[in-house]
């Protein structure tokens, strides 16, 4: 899972990025600060792991892994340059989905591009320059397929519907991930690498006196109206204090977290809503070699979750072993779940499910 933070400058991004990744990018209170995109994997947190290193006592802890990319600041006018422009709207084409920080805060002491704070607006600035970009490149392709469109193919000229309708989307300020789109129509509109096709999380970056009550803030229920809007996820998170917080030694987070009255932390929260946005669930694989997690998409089948362990797998599938880990756990070891008939047998057609301990058997 590639999540790419973007956002206007100075509202919190790079403080963020460093929180969360304690990669050390540099933050500084001037616009364009972070230039190349800086870029730090941070481990999934999964108590599940946690209880089956304990049951296994593993030579390897494996889990899950998630790539933040702090993209630099955009400002009006990137999609025609200004600023650092369109160098930083191809480093956004490149990640999974976006996470659009937006201040929710006030703070005279640190320098705004805008005026004054305004998250409607601050997302709209963002919106609209991704929006122009995508209209540029859509413009291009209709332009391209138009001409092949002559042959009279029927394929092609149903790309060319679809891409006037596309352009229509656009052009009326609306993000292409707001479409209306079947199944046929996503799988070529994801071809077309749409900036705006990308899902959002919004990330409102709250003062720490709204820590513990964030709807009680005006500016988060305006930006929360934005994310409804688009029927994309909202989080909250305090820059200031994940920064404090990840100075910390992980025993002691949970209790700064309590003292402040706040339930999850900013990466715990994104790390959920990325999931969720993506689609994301993760099967676990233990014994005493290694305990891990392996994301997958939600839907995918057992020989496709074995292929994401090796090739061979999926190729050569048989079956998968599985036990779900409630079941695991209330039994305490795999074999008195395996007496207990909780250890089930299951085929190519089997859909796996978040928190199944699977072993996959195959023959190649």
């Amino acid at each position: 899972m590639k999540l790419g933070i973007i956002g206007l400058p100075n509202v919190g991004k790079s403080t963020l990025f460093n929180a969360l990744t304690k990669a050390g990018a540099e933050s500084a209170n001037y616009p364009f600060c972070t230039i190349e995109p800086n870029v730090g994997v941070v481990a999934v947190p999964d108590s599940r792991l946690d209880v089956l290193a304990k049951m296994y006592s593993p030579e390897k802890y494996t889990p899950a892994t998630v790539e933040f990319v702090d993209i630099a600041g955009l400002v009006k006018g990137a999609s025609k340059g200004e600023g650092l422009g369109n160098k930083f709207l191809s480093h956004i084409r490149e990640v999974d989905a976006v996470v659009h920080v937006v201040r929710c805060f006030d703070d005279d002491d640190i320098i705004r591009v805008e005026n004054s704070v305004s998250p409607k607006g601050d997302a709209e600035t963002i919106n609209l320059e991704l929006i122009f970009s995508d209209l540029e490149i859509i413009e291009r392709r209709i332009e391209r397929t138009g001409k092949m469109a002559k042959s009279g193919d029927k394929k092609i000229l149903s790309e060319v519907q679809l891409l006037g309708r596309i352009k229509e989307h656009l052009e009326s300020f609306r993000p292409v991930r707001t479409m209306e789109l079947t199944d046929e129509e996503k799988a070529y509109v994801s071809t077309l690498f749409m900036i705006t096709g990308k899902p959002v999380i919004y990330a409102a970056n709250i003062s720490e006196d709204d820590a513990a009550d964030p709807m009680s803030c005006a500016y988060v229920r305006e930006l929360a109206e934005v994310a409804e809007a688009e029927n994309a996820k909202l989080i909250t998170v305090c820059s200031k204090m994940e920064e404090e917080m990840s100075s910390l030694p992980d025993e002691e987070r949970a209790e700064f977290l309590k003292e402040l009255g706040v339930e999850e932390s900013g990466l715990e929260q994104l790390i959920k809503a990325g999931y969720s946005t993506l689609g994301l669930i993760s099967f676990l694989t233990a014994g005493p070699k290694e305990v891990r997690a392996w994301p997958i998409k939600n839907g995918t089948k057992a020989p496709a979750a074995a292929g994401t362990i090796h090739s061979d797998f999926e190729r050569g599938f048989i079956r998968a072993e599985i036990v779900s880990f409630s079941d695991l756990v209330e039994c305490g070891t795999y074999n008195a779940a395996r007496e207990k008939g909780l250890v089930r047998s299951e085929g190519k057609d089997y859909v796996m499910k978040d928190g199944d301990v699977t072993l996959f058997r195959f023959n190649v």
